[in-house]
Protein backbone atom coordinates (compact mmCIF):
# COMPACT_ATOMS: atom_id res chain seq x y z
CA UNK A 1 0.00 0.00 0.00
CA UNK A 2 1.49 3.31 -1.11
CA UNK A 3 0.88 6.40 1.01
CA UNK A 4 0.90 9.99 -0.26
CA UNK A 5 4.38 11.50 -0.05
CA UNK A 6 3.09 14.59 1.78
CA UNK A 7 1.50 12.39 4.47
CA UNK A 8 4.76 10.47 4.93
CA UNK A 9 6.71 13.74 5.13
CA UNK A 10 4.41 14.97 7.92
CA UNK A 11 4.50 11.60 9.68
CA UNK A 12 8.30 11.39 9.81
CA UNK A 13 8.54 15.07 10.75
CA UNK A 14 6.35 14.31 13.78
CA UNK A 15 8.73 11.49 14.75
CA UNK A 16 11.77 13.73 14.38
CA UNK A 17 10.10 16.37 16.56
CA UNK A 18 9.37 13.72 19.20
CA UNK A 19 12.96 12.48 19.14
CA UNK A 20 14.39 15.97 19.61
CA UNK A 21 11.95 17.15 22.27
CA UNK A 22 13.14 14.77 25.01
CA UNK A 23 16.43 14.84 26.87
CA UNK A 24 18.51 11.71 26.31
CA UNK A 25 21.98 10.64 27.47
CA UNK A 26 22.70 9.13 24.10
CA UNK A 27 22.16 10.22 20.48
CA UNK A 28 18.79 9.49 18.87
CA UNK A 29 18.76 9.46 15.06
CA UNK A 30 21.77 11.75 15.20
CA UNK A 31 23.89 12.96 12.30
CA UNK A 32 26.28 10.11 13.03
CA UNK A 33 23.71 7.81 11.42
CA UNK A 34 23.43 7.43 7.64
CA UNK A 35 20.88 9.94 6.37
CA UNK A 36 18.56 7.27 4.94
CA UNK A 37 18.21 5.50 8.29
CA UNK A 38 17.51 8.55 10.46
CA UNK A 39 13.74 8.88 9.80
CA UNK A 40 13.16 5.19 10.54
CA UNK A 41 15.21 5.28 13.76
CA UNK A 42 13.33 8.42 14.83
CA UNK A 43 10.05 6.60 14.13
CA UNK A 44 11.05 3.68 16.36
CA UNK A 45 12.11 6.10 19.09
CA UNK A 46 8.89 8.13 18.84
CA UNK A 47 6.78 4.97 19.07
CA UNK A 48 8.63 3.86 22.23
CA UNK A 49 8.65 7.38 23.72
CA UNK A 50 4.87 7.70 23.44
CA UNK A 51 4.40 4.28 25.08
CA UNK A 52 6.88 5.16 27.84
CA UNK A 53 5.06 8.42 28.57
CA UNK A 54 1.78 6.51 28.86
CA UNK A 55 3.31 3.94 31.22
CA UNK A 56 4.85 6.66 33.42
CA UNK A 57 1.77 8.88 33.63
CA UNK A 58 1.74 9.21 37.40
CA UNK A 59 -1.80 10.56 37.82
CA UNK A 60 -3.46 7.66 35.96
CA UNK A 61 -4.36 4.33 37.54
CA UNK A 62 -2.46 1.25 36.25
CA UNK A 63 -5.61 -0.12 34.60
CA UNK A 64 -6.09 3.14 32.70
CA UNK A 65 -2.47 3.18 31.56
CA UNK A 66 -2.69 -0.45 30.39
CA UNK A 67 -5.84 0.40 28.45
CA UNK A 68 -4.08 3.31 26.75
CA UNK A 69 -1.06 1.13 25.92
CA UNK A 70 -3.34 -1.47 24.38
CA UNK A 71 -5.04 1.28 22.37
CA UNK A 72 -1.60 2.44 21.16
CA UNK A 73 -0.79 -1.13 20.11
CA UNK A 74 -4.11 -1.39 18.23
CA UNK A 75 -3.42 1.92 16.51
CA UNK A 76 -0.14 0.58 15.12
CA UNK A 77 -1.71 -2.70 13.97
CA UNK A 78 -4.56 -0.75 12.36
CA UNK A 79 -2.07 1.43 10.50
CA UNK A 80 -0.42 -1.76 9.21
CA UNK A 81 -3.64 -3.35 7.98
CA UNK A 82 -4.26 -3.19 4.20
CA UNK A 83 -7.93 -2.40 4.85
CA UNK A 84 -7.11 0.52 7.19
CA UNK A 85 -9.45 3.48 7.21
CA UNK A 86 -8.91 6.07 4.50
CA UNK A 87 -9.48 8.87 7.02
CA UNK A 88 -6.45 11.15 7.38
CA UNK A 89 -4.52 10.82 10.66
CA UNK A 90 -5.57 13.18 13.42
CA UNK A 91 -2.89 14.56 15.65
CA UNK A 92 0.71 13.81 16.49
CA UNK A 93 0.34 10.23 17.75
CA UNK A 94 -1.55 9.04 14.68
CA UNK A 95 1.14 10.55 12.45
CA UNK A 96 3.78 8.62 14.43
CA UNK A 97 1.79 5.40 13.94
CA UNK A 98 1.67 6.08 10.18
CA UNK A 99 5.46 6.53 10.05
CA UNK A 100 6.20 3.43 12.13
CA UNK A 101 3.84 1.32 10.04
CA UNK A 102 5.50 2.57 6.85
CA UNK A 103 8.95 1.70 8.22
CA UNK A 104 7.75 -1.78 9.21
CA UNK A 105 6.33 -2.40 5.74
CA UNK A 106 9.16 -0.96 3.66
CA UNK A 107 12.03 -2.44 5.71
CA UNK A 108 10.34 -5.69 6.75
CA UNK A 109 10.78 -4.95 10.46
CA UNK A 110 9.43 -7.61 12.85
CA UNK A 111 6.19 -6.40 14.43
CA UNK A 112 6.97 -8.76 17.34
CA UNK A 113 9.74 -6.39 18.48
CA UNK A 114 7.23 -3.55 18.83
CA UNK A 115 4.85 -5.85 20.69
CA UNK A 116 7.72 -6.79 23.05
CA UNK A 117 8.30 -3.11 23.81
CA UNK A 118 4.65 -2.62 24.70
CA UNK A 119 4.62 -5.72 26.91
CA UNK A 120 7.51 -4.22 28.91
CA UNK A 121 5.70 -0.90 29.26
CA UNK A 122 2.58 -2.70 30.49
CA UNK A 123 4.76 -4.51 33.02
CA UNK A 124 6.10 -1.17 34.22
CA UNK A 125 2.60 -0.16 35.31
CA UNK A 126 2.26 -3.20 37.60
CA UNK A 127 5.68 -4.58 38.61
CA UNK A 128 7.61 -2.53 41.14
CA UNK A 129 10.09 -5.15 42.45
CA UNK A 130 12.28 -7.82 40.83
CA UNK A 131 13.27 -11.02 42.60
CA UNK A 132 16.32 -12.05 40.56
CA UNK A 133 18.69 -11.00 37.81
CA UNK A 134 16.77 -13.35 35.52
CA UNK A 135 13.63 -11.25 36.07
CA UNK A 136 15.51 -7.99 35.42
CA UNK A 137 17.13 -9.38 32.27
CA UNK A 138 13.76 -10.59 30.99
CA UNK A 139 12.42 -7.06 31.39
CA UNK A 140 15.45 -5.66 29.53
CA UNK A 141 14.92 -8.25 26.78
CA UNK A 142 11.59 -6.59 26.04
CA UNK A 143 12.16 -2.97 27.12
CA UNK A 144 15.58 -2.23 25.60
CA UNK A 145 16.87 -5.01 23.38
CA UNK A 146 14.19 -4.59 20.67
CA UNK A 147 15.47 -1.07 19.99
CA UNK A 148 18.96 -2.32 19.14
CA UNK A 149 17.63 -5.11 16.95
CA UNK A 150 15.39 -2.68 15.09
CA UNK A 151 18.29 -0.29 14.48
CA UNK A 152 20.33 -3.18 13.08
CA UNK A 153 17.51 -4.22 10.77
CA UNK A 154 16.94 -0.65 9.62
CA UNK A 155 20.64 -0.60 8.70
CA UNK A 156 20.32 -3.93 6.85
CA UNK A 157 21.89 -6.32 9.40
CA UNK A 158 20.28 -9.66 10.20
CA UNK A 159 22.90 -11.74 11.99
CA UNK A 160 22.40 -13.72 15.20
CA UNK A 161 25.86 -12.81 16.56
CA UNK A 162 25.22 -9.10 16.05
CA UNK A 163 21.79 -9.44 17.66
CA UNK A 164 23.33 -11.04 20.76
CA UNK A 165 25.98 -8.35 21.11
CA UNK A 166 23.40 -5.62 20.52
CA UNK A 167 21.19 -7.20 23.19
CA UNK A 168 24.09 -7.03 25.65
CA UNK A 169 24.74 -3.35 24.88
CA UNK A 170 21.05 -2.41 25.14
CA UNK A 171 20.72 -4.29 28.42
CA UNK A 172 23.80 -2.48 29.74
CA UNK A 173 22.27 0.88 28.80
CA UNK A 174 18.96 -0.03 30.43
CA UNK A 175 20.68 -1.19 33.62
CA UNK A 176 22.77 1.98 33.70
CA UNK A 177 19.57 4.01 33.50
CA UNK A 178 18.14 2.04 36.44
CA UNK A 179 21.10 2.85 38.69
CA UNK A 180 21.27 6.42 37.36
CA UNK A 181 17.61 6.94 38.34
CA UNK A 182 17.86 4.99 41.61
CA UNK A 183 16.57 7.81 43.83
CA UNK A 184 13.77 9.06 41.58
CA UNK A 185 12.60 5.50 40.86
CA UNK A 186 12.51 4.77 44.60
CA UNK A 187 10.39 7.86 45.23
CA UNK A 188 8.06 6.72 42.43
CA UNK A 189 7.71 3.32 44.11
CA UNK A 190 10.05 1.32 41.85
CA UNK A 191 13.19 -0.58 42.79
CA UNK A 192 15.14 -2.44 40.10
CA UNK A 193 17.96 -3.82 42.28
CA UNK A 194 17.04 -7.53 42.46
CA UNK A 195 15.91 -8.83 45.84
CA UNK A 196 18.62 -11.52 45.63
CA UNK A 197 21.26 -8.77 45.52
CA UNK A 198 19.65 -6.88 48.39
CA UNK A 199 19.65 -10.01 50.56
CA UNK A 200 23.22 -10.90 49.65
CA UNK A 201 24.51 -7.55 50.96
CA UNK A 202 21.99 -7.01 53.75
CA UNK A 203 20.49 -3.99 52.00
CA UNK A 204 16.92 -3.53 53.25
CA UNK A 205 14.36 -1.08 51.92
CA UNK A 206 13.92 0.35 55.40
CA UNK A 207 17.47 1.71 55.03
CA UNK A 208 16.45 3.91 52.08
CA UNK A 209 14.83 6.58 54.23
CA UNK A 210 18.14 8.41 54.60
CA UNK A 211 19.40 10.82 51.98
CA UNK A 212 22.76 9.03 51.79
CA UNK A 213 23.05 5.32 51.05
CA UNK A 214 24.62 3.22 53.81
CA UNK A 215 27.39 0.68 53.37
CA UNK A 216 25.05 -2.22 52.56
CA UNK A 217 23.39 -0.34 49.70
CA UNK A 218 26.71 1.03 48.47
CA UNK A 219 27.95 -2.57 48.17
CA UNK A 220 24.70 -3.68 46.50
CA UNK A 221 24.97 -0.90 43.91
CA UNK A 222 28.61 -1.89 43.40
CA UNK A 223 27.43 -5.39 42.48
CA UNK A 224 24.89 -3.91 40.07
CA UNK A 225 27.65 -1.85 38.46
CA UNK A 226 29.82 -4.98 38.11
CA UNK A 227 27.05 -6.91 36.36
CA UNK A 228 26.36 -3.94 34.09
CA UNK A 229 30.05 -3.69 33.13
CA UNK A 230 29.92 -7.33 32.04
CA UNK A 231 27.02 -6.48 29.72
CA UNK A 232 28.95 -3.53 28.28
CA UNK A 233 31.91 -5.81 27.56
CA UNK A 234 29.64 -8.32 25.83
CA UNK A 235 28.21 -5.45 23.77
CA UNK A 236 31.51 -4.27 22.30
CA UNK A 237 31.42 -6.62 19.32
CA UNK A 238 28.45 -4.95 17.63
CA UNK A 239 30.34 -1.63 17.76
CA UNK A 240 33.23 -3.23 15.88
CA UNK A 241 31.47 -5.40 13.30
CA UNK A 242 28.95 -2.97 11.83
CA UNK A 243 30.19 -0.74 9.05
CA UNK A 244 30.03 2.90 8.03
CA UNK A 245 28.57 5.68 10.12
CA UNK A 246 26.46 3.32 12.25
CA UNK A 247 29.72 2.06 13.75
CA UNK A 248 30.44 5.53 15.16
CA UNK A 249 26.87 6.01 16.41
CA UNK A 250 27.10 2.74 18.35
CA UNK A 251 30.59 3.49 19.65
CA UNK A 252 29.49 6.91 20.84
CA UNK A 253 26.49 5.28 22.53
CA UNK A 254 28.77 2.68 24.15
CA UNK A 255 31.31 5.16 25.50
CA UNK A 256 28.56 7.52 26.66
CA UNK A 257 26.74 4.79 28.54
CA UNK A 258 29.95 3.46 30.02
CA UNK A 259 30.89 6.98 31.14
CA UNK A 260 27.55 7.35 32.94
CA UNK A 261 28.12 3.97 34.62
CA UNK A 262 31.54 5.15 35.82
CA UNK A 263 29.86 8.22 37.28
CA UNK A 264 27.22 6.06 38.98
CA UNK A 265 29.99 3.98 40.52
CA UNK A 266 31.77 7.07 41.82
CA UNK A 267 28.54 8.56 43.24
CA UNK A 268 27.04 5.42 44.80
CA UNK A 269 26.49 6.94 48.23
CA UNK A 270 24.55 9.93 46.88
CA UNK A 271 22.26 8.19 44.37
CA UNK A 272 19.17 8.90 46.49
CA UNK A 273 19.48 12.62 45.78
CA UNK A 274 21.80 12.93 42.77
CA UNK A 275 21.40 11.72 39.19
CA UNK A 276 24.73 11.14 37.41
CA UNK A 277 24.57 12.61 33.91
CA UNK A 278 26.75 13.68 31.02
CA UNK A 279 27.43 17.29 30.16
CA UNK A 280 29.13 19.33 27.48
CA UNK A 281 32.43 18.93 29.29
CA UNK A 282 32.26 15.16 28.68
CA UNK A 283 32.05 15.47 24.88
CA UNK A 284 35.80 15.84 24.17
CA UNK A 285 36.58 12.74 26.26
CA UNK A 286 33.84 10.73 24.58
CA UNK A 287 35.02 11.74 21.11
CA UNK A 288 38.59 10.85 22.04
CA UNK A 289 37.46 7.44 23.29
CA UNK A 290 35.53 6.80 20.08
CA UNK A 291 38.59 7.76 18.04
CA UNK A 292 40.84 5.59 20.22
CA UNK A 293 38.35 2.72 20.43
CA UNK A 294 40.83 -0.09 20.99
CA UNK A 295 42.44 1.67 23.98
CA UNK A 296 39.37 3.24 25.55
CA UNK A 297 38.69 0.87 28.47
Amino acid sequence: MSLPSELLRRAYAACDEQARSHYENFPVASRLLPRATRPHVAAVYAFARIADDIADEGSAQPADRIERLEAWERRLHTALAPERSSEPPRGHDELVAVAVANSIRTLDLPISLFDDLLSAFRQDTMTMRYTSWADVFDYCRRSANPIGRLVLRIAGYREDALDRSSDALCTALQLTNFWQDFGSDWRAGRLYVPVEVQKRFGAGEEQLRDRALGDAWVRAIGECVRVTRERFQAGRDVCVRVRGRLRYELRFTWVGGHRVLQRVDAMRQSLMTARPTLGASDIPLLLWRVARWSAQV
